[in-house]
């Protein structure tokens, strides 16, 4: 069993950066597929970003594209997402998860089998 916390959310002005940690325990990462995950209130789970086991493929949602980054150590069994240029509509509990997937990262929540607990991000105009 892999267990999942996310930190480093927090209330960010837009225009600026957040990193977001995933640490796992209980179980190597390193050949689990690996995502990010929002939700807002009232609104469905959406994919934000996903990573390869080795990290050589990385998949981003349209809305985040060329602003966020989904990074990966599996030596220290964490995952990270640098978000930079946030937008209040960036608003959301993140979370992050793990999937057994060997080739790819993908966008549906199904595909993954471990989840966090979330973390809270806060962007104000």
């Amino acid at each position: 069993q892999v267990q999942l916390a996310e930190s480093g959310g927090g209330l960010v002005q837009a225009g600026g950066s957040l990193r977001l940690s995933c640490a796992a325990s209980g179980r190597a990462i390193g050949t689990y597929a690996m995502a990010w995950f929002r939700q807002a209130p009232g609104k469905e789970r959406l994919f934000v970003a996903g990573i390869t086991w080795n990290g050589v493929i990385r998949n981003y949602g349209e809305s985040v594209k060329g602003r966020f980054t989904i990074s990966r150590d599996n030596a220290k069994n964490t995952g990270y997402l640098q978000m930079n240029s946030v937008k209040p509509e960036d608003t959301a509990v993140y979370y992050c998860a793990l999937g057994s997937s060997s080739t790819s990262a993908p966008p549906g929540p199904k595909s993954y089998d471990y989840w966090g607990q979330g973390t809270q991000v806060t962007v104000s105009s």
